[in-house]
């Protein structure tokens, strides 16, 4: 008999294994169960299998972290619905997300998962639509509200909305809030809740400033990890080119021509960047759109829509904008440039990869930029693959193949089949090989004639120190004294510069900061124009002084004491900012530039 229950063993395992790893395991309600089965999931996640079951069993707080497109928001949506109290029209939990697009995809998907319930409420609140419409949804009752911290601030000191009865907060998107400088308002948002209600946090990363939010609003919260902190999912493949600053955008095009089948999300750092690289593929023939901050809210969904079906082959976006961004078969991220927060790569690589899917996340970097790539791969957990550049030859090879297997695989339209005999007399002269160069000559014709003269895109040369050559070239090296005092890292230096001296896209390169003056290069075209703008400039109120290396193989070392007092100022001054040629403000705190970000929402 022992002998023969040890042959069942592995049977009754692999039926328990089956059984718990599908919804109906996890204690949902035949409502959620019958919502689930009607949008096709056919398991949970491994983020849902762990938490909804604790959240369901007691109540309690907890901290999930796991990456963007893992299915969290089921996971905290469910038991969030299935603790709702359907007699009562009190509002019961309230979600923070941090942008107007998370907010409105994540009111969808919970009134799908709770089409099976009645009189249950959820009513989105955000920044850029009629404060009174969503006053008056209010007042019919939303038993849950999801929000972005702006518009619920707001809310809350008009008394349009009251959350003193609230059982459940959830923070959504917990990292992005912090880093969007959303603490303060979360704190006041708080402050008008129960301290009995339980708080469930969810971010895909655990900076130290979301391990601060947890120690202040939370009690010993269950603590769930999928993967590793910080680490990117094993679905996406990491890749990185190395080119020079101004090639970065004719860099970019051959990668999207190499991947015919592309459909991505490229990310820039600045709004301006944004919108520039849109319409420079879109001028190039390529289907794309941008989507940031300065865009209505009408604009932006337009713009989603689009992409959602795919009548934009490219969205090039901020990092902010593209938290709404939920599609599960973008197969591709472009970082046109990396972000100014290491963390934030693991939000944009978390676009592609999703459901299941392979994707991949490509980085276009100058030289200075590969220890970038390093603090990177401590953070995600993974390594990144160094790759060239393709070559215009393997460009026009992929874009043909694609090409015959577009028309192999064309569904034939029957129409044409009163002309096929005038077709065919066309081409009677014609060899069935010299028929197949002709058709194929259409199309390929455009891509073989650009590339044949397009110029070579070459990594930049280095030396065994890994640092480029002392040799600038066509390019002049410039001392500027403001630095880290100044509140200034190298790409916000970068940025500034850029849209101070208006060179056009990536004109200044090999940016290096110190702590109270900084360098960088800008083409030999551009030197007068760099020096007249600034000729009599101002910076937190304070002479800026720029002028050309003495020594082109050093990086400062040859200034100290050189120039007067200036560059040694605090920078405090009078506080009066004066930019000229349409330089932008910069407060010279991190929280400044902050709350520029903040006030998008």
């Amino acid at each position: 008999m022992m002998l023969r229950l040890s042959y069942l063993k592995p049977i009754f395992a692999a039926i328990f294994k089956i059984y718990m790893n599908t919804f109906e395991s996890l204690g949902l309600s035949q409502e959620i169960l019958e919502a689930v089965k009607d949008m096709g999931f056919e398991s949970p996640s491994e983020v849902q299998e762990k938490t909804i079951p604790i959240l369901l069993e007691e109540p309690t707080d907890m901290v999930a972290l796991a990456q963007t497109g893992t299915g969290k928001t089921a996971a905290f949506g469910f038991p969030l619905i299935q603790n709702i109290d359907l007699n009562s029209k009190s509002t019961q939990g309230l979600i923070l997300s941090p942008t107007r697009e998370l907010c409105l995809q994540i009111t969808n998907e919970l009134k799908s998962y709770a089409k099976h319930y009645k009189n249950l409420n959820t009513v989105a609140v955000y920044g850029g639509a009629s404060i009174t419409d969503q006053a008056k949804q209010i007042k019919k009752g939303a038993q849950i509200i999801v929000a972005t911290p702006g518009r619920m601030k707001d809310m809350i000191r008009r008394n349009i909305i009251d959350i003193s009865k609230i059982d459940i907060c959830i923070l959504d998107e917990a990292d992005e809030m912090l880093n969007m400088g959303f603490f303060e308002d979360i704190k006041e948002i708080l402050s008008h809740s129960p301290a009995t209600k339980n708080t469930w946090l969810f971010s895909a990363t655990m900076p130290k400033e979301v391990a601060q939010i947890a120690k202040k609003f939370m009690q010993n919260p269950k603590e769930i990890t999928i993967g590793k902190k910080n680490v990117s999912t094993k679905n996406v493949t990491h890749e990185y080119f190395i080119v020079a600053g101004r090639d970065r955008y004719n860099a970019m095009k051959r990668l999207v021509d190499a991947n015919p089948d592309i459909y991505a999300v490229v990310f820039c750092r600045t709004k301006r960047d944004t919108q520039k690289v849109a319409e420079r593929l879109i001028e190039d023939g390529y289907s794309a759109s941008a989507i940031h901050g300065d865009l209505s809210q009408n604009q932006r969904d337009l713009v989603m829509k689009s992409f959602r079906s795919k009548s934009i082959q490219m969205l090039v976006a901020t990092d902010v904008a593209a938290r709404g961004i939920d599609v599960d078969d973008i197969t591709h991220v472009i970082n046109y440039q990396l972000p100014d927060e290491i963390e934030t790569y693991t939000h944009r690589s978390g676009r592609t990869g999703r459901a299941g899917k392979e994707g991949t996340s490509m980085v276009i970097i100058t030289k200075s930029e590969i220890r970038k790539i390093k603090q990177v791969e401590r953070i995600i957990g993974q390594s990144f693959v160094a790759k060239e550049l393709p070559t215009g030859d393997e460009i026009c090879k992929v874009q043909l193949l694609h090409l015959a297997k577009e028309v192999h695989n064309t569904e034939i339209n029957h129409d044409i089949d009163p002309y096929v005999d005038q077709l065919e007399s066309q081409f009677e002269d014609i060899s069935k090989e010299d028929l197949i160069k002709k058709f194929f000559s259409v199309e390929f014709t455009r891509f073989h004639n650009y590339y044949k003269n397009a110029p070579k895109l070459t990594k930049p040369s280095e030396d065994r120190g890994g640092k480029s050559s002392a040799s600038y070239g066509d390019e002049t090296r410039f001392f500027i004294n403001v630095g880290e005092k100044d509140g200034f890292n190298w790409m916000s230096l970068k940025d500034f510069l850029k849209e101070t001296l208006d060179l056009g896209r990536d004109a200044v390169a090999r940016v290096d900061v110190k702590n109270t003056f900084s360098f960088f290069n800008v083409p030999n075209d551009d030197v007068e124009k760099v020096k007249a703008l600034f000729e009599d400039f101002k910076l937190f109120g304070r002479h800026v002084n720029v002028e050309i290396t003495k020594d082109k193989k050093k990086s400062g070392g040859g200034f100290k004491g050189k120039r007067s007092g200036k560059r040694h100022s605090s920078g405090k001054g009078s506080g009066k900012r004066d930019f000229k040629s349409g330089g932008r403000n910069r407060d010279r705190s991190v929280n400044k530039s902050i709350e520029r970000r903040r006030k998008k929402q």
